[in-house]
């Protein structure tokens, strides 16, 4: 009996552990309605007529188009790859009218906009806007973005989500995947 109980122990110790970043549920479930919420635009995506500083609603701006909303807290370089392969579908997709813009979250309004500067100018990209959501330490509320999540993306057409993703480490995140539910919500 002995024996049953330490192992009992021990798989509840190490089974956190053995999670798989697919497994970490932040963000909205497929099949939900994404709800307004607001962001400054820091930089980025000079052409799409919303000048930096402003605040704003870019879910609303984008109204029904399909859209990827991406909540990270981290600027590791999965994160920048992610942003230029966005970037790339903007431009691939135009005729379909997608949309995306990187929201940073942070523990303070200042370090959340010095991060995305920082993403922004790493990434060199032309079309994504980097924004930081006014409730910046998490995103908004009724979004469910889990607080131990490095990266949480939504995909949302017809302003309901289509796919997610998220990881709780950054090095984590499967970029194509990503890639393939944006052309798969396309077609």
């Amino acid at each position: 009996m002995r024996q049953l109980v330490s192992l009992a122990l021990a798989l509840a110790v190490l089974s956190p552990s053995f999670a798989s970043a697919e497994e970490l549920k932040s963000g909205l479930e497929a099949g939900k309605g994404i709800a307004p919420f607001y962001v400054t635009k820091t930089v980025g995506a000079e052409d799409d007529g919303v000048p930096c500083g402003k605040n704003l609603c870019y879910r609303c701006k984008n109204g029904a188009r399909p859209q990827v909303m991406v909540f990270t807290r981290s600027t590791d370089e999965k994160v920048v790859a992610l942003v230029q392969k966005l970037d790339e579908q903007l431009a691939a997709h135009e005729d379909a009218q997608l949309r995306a813009f990187v929201n940073m979250l942070g523990d303070s309004k200042d370090a959340a906009t010095d991060s995305v500067k920082k993403l922004a100018s790493i990434s060199k990209v032309k079309l994504v806007p980097f924004v930081v959501p006014n409730e910046f330490e998490n995103g908004p509320e009724d979004y469910g973005i889990n607080p131990k999540a490095d990266i949480t993306i939504i995909l949302a057409n017809d302003e309901k989500v289509v796919a997610s993703h998220a990881v709780a480490a950054a090095k984590d995140l499967d970029v194509d995947s990503v890639i393939k539910d944006i052309n798969k919500m396309l077609n």
